[in-house]
């Protein structure tokens, strides 16, 4: 079956209805395509008479390059003049969202393409920004502009049971300004980022949970946060119905922690100075976070010989055995009581240690003690919160850092919001 030579043009340049009028390869390799559109003549959409052309002006667009050359598009636009006098409307100038949509200095196609390299596949606007010979700041335009349609969809963000929140560094400490945090609010059971908040304090999750609609908010059933108080007390006025979770990742690392500043402590008291490469408590720092379970025999007599070479009062050792039965905490999954009676012991002992820090972390496990326990019963951690957050460091990363937070947000949820992205091409509702 012969294809209609009529059509050649549209086929050339892959759009519909337009006439090809010149090809230029200039001297720079840049190849210039000049189209027009073979739309019939418009009507005046007030007074519905038959418009005249009053200019054809030229305006040149970024386009996909081709066999890896750059393209300029030359979009011939007609702008049309209503004949009737007493016309309020004047002139107007034809519109072709297929070819670019207004104001714009890059095709559709060469937009939607930047928005899915630089969306997702988290390639920088640099990147596309080269292969279309084009300005950073075009890009980016380009890919705010059609982005934004994607996360706006309003089925981007489906009623959630389950959420957990976490914070990751934004901007670093400089001569004039504190450190600057962001905090991704995630579905774990979708597990995708639902928004981004600047900040980690309780008033920022607040106003943002406060914006979101009531059946959004009364769905919610989980909440799951490391040990951060803010979050805690935010979720728990604007969720009152979900149970908090502490995450017991983080409960761990509080036990962790424990150990490490327990053993920095009896170093500088037993021998003045930190640790240095002889020092028994220096050479066990690593097997000091290592699994009980995972020492082998060698492994457990070397510890043991170096704490009793460096831990005179047994406290490392004390700090140590309080980090593993909190560890063991988390075995007895499915059984609450159980749970609940363990951790009771734990807080006991640790009450009545030798250690300041082993009393300290009474303190802290005492405050969580709920929210420890909720794991028992619901088994949500912040496990994909944490695996979202390394997508959203490795977006920073490759961007090189951002400045601009909204830019930041937009390239976050292009890459892990769940954005349908069957809808590139939809433009956003405030310019439909």
């Amino acid at each position: 079956m012969g294809l209609d030579r009529t059509r050649w043009a549209e086929v050339l340049v892959g759009l519909r209805a337009v006439t090809l009028l010149e090809v230029t390869r200039h001297h720079d390799e840049r190849v210039e395509v000049v189209i027009e559109s073979l739309d019939p003549d418009r009507q005046c959409g007030s007074c519905s008479a038959s418009g005249v052309v009053k200019e054809r002006p030229r305006v040149a667009l970024a386009d996909l390059p081709v066999f890896g050359t750059p393209v300029t598009l030359v979009w011939v636009k007609r702008r049309w003049r209503c004949p009737n006098r007493a016309c309020a409307v004047g002139t107007w100038t034809e519109v072709r969202r297929d070819i670019a949509p207004a104001r714009a200095v890059m095709t559709t196609r060469a937009g939607l393409w930047a928005t899915r390299e630089v969306g997702a596949e988290v390639h920088t606007v640099a990147y596309a920004a080269r292969h279309l010979a084009v300005a950073w700041n075009t890009v980016m335009a380009a890919v705010a502009y059609w982005g934004q349609a994607l996360i706006e969809d309003p089925n981007r963000v489906a009623t959630t049971q389950a959420i957990g929140v976490d914070e990751t560094k934004y901007l670093a400490a400089n001569a004039t300004a504190r450190t600057r945090w962001i905090s991704a609010i995630c579905d774990l059971d979708a597990r995708q980022v639902i928004d981004v908040i600047q900040g980690r304090q309780g008033p920022e999750l607040s106003a943002w949970l406060g914006a979101q609609p009531e059946p959004w908010r009364d769905a919610v059933t989980v909440t799951v946060t490391d040990l951060h108080e803010p979050f805690r007390r935010s979720l728990a006025t604007h969720l009152p119905n979900a149970v908090a979770v502490a995450d017991p990742f983080h409960v761990v690392g509080v036990a962790t922690r424990v150990v490490d500043r327990t053993r920095r402590r009896v170093q500088q008291d037993t021998l003045g100075h930190r640790g240095r490469k002889a020092d028994p408590l220096y050479r066990s720092r690593k097997l000091l976070t290592i699994g009980a379970e995972r020492l082998d025999a060698d492994h457990r007599t070397r510890l043991a010989d170096l704490l009793a070479a460096g831990d005179p009062n047994g406290e490392v050792h004390e700090a140590w055995t309080a980090k593993e039965v909190v560890r063991d905490l988390y075995t007895l999954w499915g059984d609450p009581p159980a749970a609940g009676r363990w951790l009771d012991g734990i807080i006991a002992g640790c009450r009545h240690a030798t250690a300041p820090e082993v009393r300290g972390m009474a303190r802290t496990l005492t405050q969580w003690r709920e929210a420890i326990l909720a794991w028992h019963r619901s088994g949500h951690t912040n496990g994909p919160v944490e695996g979202l957050n390394s997508l959203i460091k490795k977006v920073k990363r490759v961007a090189a850092g951002f400045r601009n937070f909204t830019h930041y947000r937009l390239r976050i949820l292009l890459a892990c919001g769940g954005c349908n992205w069957a809808l590139l091409g939809t433009p956003p509702r405030s310019n439909a």
